[in-house]
């Protein structure tokens, strides 16, 4: 076992995007490539010696070897310990569970969350802070910063660790403890919510199905809702995690989870349906009969979420990402409670949730979650909408109905654009800023211009400001239009187009959502020329 020093030149393109460095898992494997990104993560978070941290993934392909490589540089780095979900498997609820529970220094998680996985698909790296949440944009950009200056990193040369038997072991000077992944955060669940209440639910002949796509929630799912919980065996579908997703696209949305979908409309749908993500963060919530879209779940958890045991004192605030509807906006208000916007990326609830301002956080791209981890948790979002199940007797489909009737409805769909050559997909963006001040007083199809402008965020906490995070356009009757560019895709670039129309008249809140929205559809076209931009007639996905 000897420690080695490896010379290396740095490799462009390696700026963390939202959620960590995503590429294909080819790129990953390639010579220096993740050796050099962890050695920026180190130089990022001023060292590792003495440190202890978290290590898991979601068990994509790769993820195995790449532990094997971050253990090694770990020691050969001072690292003290790290601690290390069995298999290198775990949620990224999980980790930063366990990342605030065990009090470490932080994390690195292996994922490219709903990305699908295999050889030739992708992979991704991140590293989340001592508070369990991604690191902040002054920490990556550190990162990244180093990644353009690296000329050598350390590691271990040695064999690889067992990583199946649970237990501590040695390398180098380094501990390595290797943990059941699901123990400690079924343990948590159990602190938030009302089991007893759950088991009686279920014992009563309520029925779910919970579609773990084949990525990392199926032992988490099996072991709440099956053993604990009571759930009929078969209750988790596709509950066996594989490195390719079954070849799935792991994203919880109805094009990719479409069988569930399917399901639910159909005369043998359960009660209640929910899907994973890949790594675990993300939730799709659907009943008999109804799909809803996260923006609502958000708005009826937040107006719900007193129901649960962990949260019936009450929520400190709420926050929402800047593409998500303004459907939680008007339950906060409603309630007297404090609603920040921010920008895209859970990393920007971190502050809020710390400092006590916000419990509940969601994004439209299927993330919830609270103050309970730092992350969004999908497992953590069916709960909760089980244990308001179980507390109203209301269907899913019921408690919608209800909600909207108080707060009326903001009709909601985002439009993907993908793989998009990214000079047309820029040029688009760069054409609408130079427009923005001539749109206010302008009339389109979805009625007359409020406002537009280019989302900008000053944190209440720290003060930082985050520029350049999307195009906004409001219309004076409530619709809204959201341009924005992702940084989860890993070719070319991703356009998303968020569409927004609110309605109050009770005898419009059962419209189909494709014809309520038909206006904003046509106006974001009309104001953005996007067909022409990006050469496609339709977007590749709708949600």
């Amino acid at each position: 076992m000897e420690r080695i020093t490896v010379n290396t030149t740095p490799i462009d393109g390696q700026k963390p995007g939202t959620s960590g460095l995503r590429k294909k898992t080819e790129v990953f494997m390639g010579k220096h490539y993740l050796e050099n990104f962890i050695s920026a993560i180190w130089t990022g978070i001023g060292g590792a010696s003495g440190k202890t941290f978290v290590l898991g993934g979601d068990g994509r392909y790769f993820n195995d070897r790449a532990a094997q490589v971050i253990l090694r540089m770990a020691a050969a780095s001072g690292a003290a310990k790290v601690i290390i979900g069995q298999n290198a498997v775990l949620s990224t609820p999980a980790a930063s569970n366990l990342i605030r529970k065990r009090a470490t220094d932080g994390g690195i998680i292996m994922s490219a969350s709903h990305n699908p996985g295999g050889r030739d698909e992708d992979f991704g790296v991140k590293f989340n802070m001592a508070n369990g949440g991604p690191a902040p944009e002054d920490v990556t950009n550190r990162m990244y910063e180093a990644t353009k200056t690296i000329t050598h990193y350390d590691i271990l040369e040695a064999q690889d660790i067992d990583l199946a038997t649970l237990g501590t072991t040695q390398l180098g000077d380094m501990e390595i403890e290797v943990v059941d992944p699901v123990s400690d955060y079924a343990e948590l669940m159990e602190s938030l919510f009302d089991f007893d209440k759950l088991r009686a639910l279920f014992a009563s002949g309520f029925t779910m199905r919970f579609d773990a796509m084949h990525a990392v929630t199926g032992p988490y799912a099996t072991e709440i809702f099956e053993r604990r919980l009571g759930a009929p065996q078969g209750s988790v579908l596709n509950g066996t995690p594989l490195p390719d997703f079954g070849k799935g696209h792991p994203d919880p949305n109805p094009i990719w989870a479409k069988p569930l979908v399917d399901l639910v409309m159909s005369d043998a749908a359960p009660d209640f349906a929910a899907a994973s993500d890949g790594d675990g963060d993300r939730n799709m919530i659907l009943g008999r009969g109804v799909y809803v879209t996260p923006s609502d779940s958000l708005a009826v958890l937040a107006a719900n979420a007193h129901l649960a045991p962990g949260y019936a004192s009450g929520l400190a605030g709420v926050a929402r990402s800047m593409p998500t509807s303004q459907a939680v906006d008007r339950v906060a208000e409603a309630l007297g409670l404090e609603c920040f916007e921010t920008p895209t990326g859970w990393k920007f609830f971190g502050n809020l949730l710390d400092a006590g301002r916000a419990t509940l956080c969601g994004e439209e791209s299927a993330g919830t979650g609270s103050d309970h981890v730092r992350e969004k948790d999908g497992v953590w979002a069916v709960l909760l909408w089980l244990n308001i199940l179980a507390e109203t007797g209301a269907s899913v489909k019921g408690l919608l109905a209800d909600h909207w009737a108080k707060y009326g409805r903001n009709y909601y769909s985002r439009h993907d654009y993908e793989a998009v050559d990214a000079t047309a997909a820029n040029g688009m963006i760069n054409a609408l800023r130079a427009g923005l001040r001539t749109l206010p007083g302008q009339t389109f199809a979805a009625g007359k211009v409020a406002m537009a402008d280019e989302f900008a965020y000053d944190d209440p906490i720290d003060g930082s400001r985050s520029e350049g995070q999307g195009i906004r356009i409001g219309f004076e009757n409530g619709s809204r239009i959201v341009f924005r560019l992702s940084g989860t895709g890993t070719v070319g670039a991703t356009l998303r187009v968020y569409l927004e129309a609110y309605e109050n008249d009770p005898s419009k809140l059962d419209a189909d959502a494709e014809t309520a929205l038909a206006d904003v559809v046509e106006s974001a076209e009309q104001i953005a020329g996007i067909k022409g931009a990006t050469g496609r007639e339709a977007p590749d996905v709708k949600t």
